[in-house]
């Protein structure tokens, strides 16, 4: 087939594959949902898995499936960037919401909210996510967010009757909606000072007073979304209230898709108006390591504590931002990958340990569960120890990669405040892994639900590939260098 097709303009079809598997996915959900009498909840899972199974697999053909033809740049494609970078946040978006549904659907079914809604959404935030990591014309930049933003607002309430998840998604819709609204206005303003939708030309145009303040209300939608000090403080609060499951697909295939979106803006307005944000960029990144890595440490409940952890690891990605001019985009990109897989273990792990009644929280929930459930406990601390940046793990590469790139951009004040935000990490991340397995079990939290096939495949698959990416980094990190 790629023969057949080589050297014309590949199809918008074909190069809209995954997202047509993924849409076409959730509106198979929906339908099943609506019109079957008794919801059979297993179609629901294995129709909504197979969609993103289907499309990571789509998102890995495409070079065969093309050819490796350039797209014609007229039309929608023209709005949607196909190449090595497109692709390698298609193949992890895909593949983070395929976890992140085995994960939900262990969690729903034992909680008998197993329904077509939370499949179908993911479904659907997951192709937002996707959109925004391609666009390269505000109008798609725009839509994308919004399709991911809104399907997310409802499934943090998936858990009806739970007033802490219903608190949990007003919070986020209120706050969220204002973000739209400012990041809307900074897009607006960026197109009256440069009188195009197109990303790379706008960006790359000198510097004017309007351009740079719709590229400040810009920075700080995307703050609110990627929860940036001091745009977090909703973070806590919803990461609280949303089921575990739901919060892992909030900080990881949500928060990636965004920095996917922010990367782009850093690579194509090189030597145009995005170099006057430097200061600003230098500020937040700074404030989100220190402010996350502090918050986490005062925490007394373990998701808040992930949830303050989760901000400082947007700042170290913020922190090499800085350094794309210098080193490119290949260290960001490889710990989004990391970082996805990382949070993905914690917060599943802790909705698989956690009972039916609510999910695990103090930290005396945990006390001696890594002897009471040393499989599910063992992974979850495995993922812990890769955010601490420990090795043998991805999360020790890929910090490196982060630090040893800011140094190498000339940000030596910047790099060692991230490497002392990081010695300061290590003390509640070990502080969780003291209640894991320096004290005895206590009865209620070793009545934990037992772990099923879809969640254990989740957990297993996200600790191979944390120890692959620590252990043999180096065909990810040569690929994604030669993006530069």
């Amino acid at each position: 087939m790629a023969g057949q097709i080589a050297g014309q303009a590949p199809s918008l079809w074909l190069l809209l594959l995954p997202h047509l598997l993924l849409a076409g996915g959730a509106l198979a959900v929906f339908t099943a949902g609506a019109f079957w009498r008794t919801r059979p909840v297993r179609t629901l899972f294995v129709l909504s898995a197979a969609s993103a199974l289907l499309a990571c697999g789509a998102a890995l053909a495409l070079p065969a499936l093309t050819g490796g033809a350039i797209p014609d740049a007229s039309g929608l494609s023209a709005m949607l960037d196909s190449g090595p970078y497109a692709r390698f946040y298609l193949v992890l978006l895909t593949g983070l919401t395929f976890t992140a549904l085995l994960f939900l659907a262990n969690y729903a079914r034992q909680r008998g909210f197993e329904e077509d809604e939370p499949y179908a959404l993911v479904l659907l935030a997951a192709l937002g996510a996707m959109l925004l990591a391609q666009a390269v014309n505000w109008v798609i930049f725009f839509l994308g967010l919004e399709t991911l933003s809104i399907p997310l607002y409802v499934i943090i309430a998936a858990r009806r009757g739970d007033p802490k998840s219903g608190e949990a998604a007003v919070k986020y819709f209120v706050m969220g909606a204002v973000a739209s609204a400012v990041l809307l206005f900074g897009i607006a303003l960026l197109y009256a000072a440069t009188g195009t939708a197109e990303i790379a030309a706008g960006l790359s145009q000198p510097m004017s007073g309007t351009g740079l303040l719709g590229l400040g209300f810009l920075l700080a939608g995307l703050g609110f979304k990627l929860s940036l000090v001091p745009f977090h403080l909703w973070t806590p609060d919803v990461y609280e209230g949303a089921p575990a499951p739901v919060t892992a697909f909030l900080s990881t295939a949500s928060k990636v898709g965004v920095f996917a979106g922010l990367l782009r803006l850093a690579v194509q307005g090189q030597g145009g108006m995005w170099d006057g944000l430097a200061l600003v960029l230098w500020v937040l990144a700074a404030a989100t390591m220190a402010g996350g890595n502090l918050g986490a440490l005062a925490q007394g409940r373990v998701k808040r504590m992930l949830a303050y952890s989760s901000v400082a690891q947007m700042g170290y990605l913020l922190m090499a931002l800085l350094a794309v001019p210098a080193a490119g985009p290949g260290p960001i990109m490889f710990y989004s990958a990391v970082y996805a897989l990382m949070d993905l273990g914690a917060f599943g792990g802790l909705g698989l340990l956690s009972p039916r009644e609510g999910d695990l929280n103090e930290f005396g929930d945990f006390s001696g569960l890594g002897y009471a459930r040393p499989f599910t406990a063992g992974i979850f601390a495995f993922s812990i120890l890769a955010l601490a940046g420990l090795p043998p793990t991805g999360g020790f590469v890929g910090k490196f990669l982060l630090f040893a790139a800011t140094l190498r951009a000339g940000y030596t004040i910047l790099a060692a405040l991230g490497v002392l935000t990081a010695v300061i990490s290590m003390g509640y991340y070990l502080r969780l892994l003291a209640a894991l397995y320096m004290r005895p079990a206590e009865e209620a939290s070793a009545k934990g639900l037992p772990t099923t096939a879809s969640g254990g495949v989740a957990l297993v698959l996200v600790a191979f590939l944390i120890l692959l990416l620590g252990i043999v980094p180096s065909p990810v990190i040569s690929a994604l260098a030669a993006l530069h």
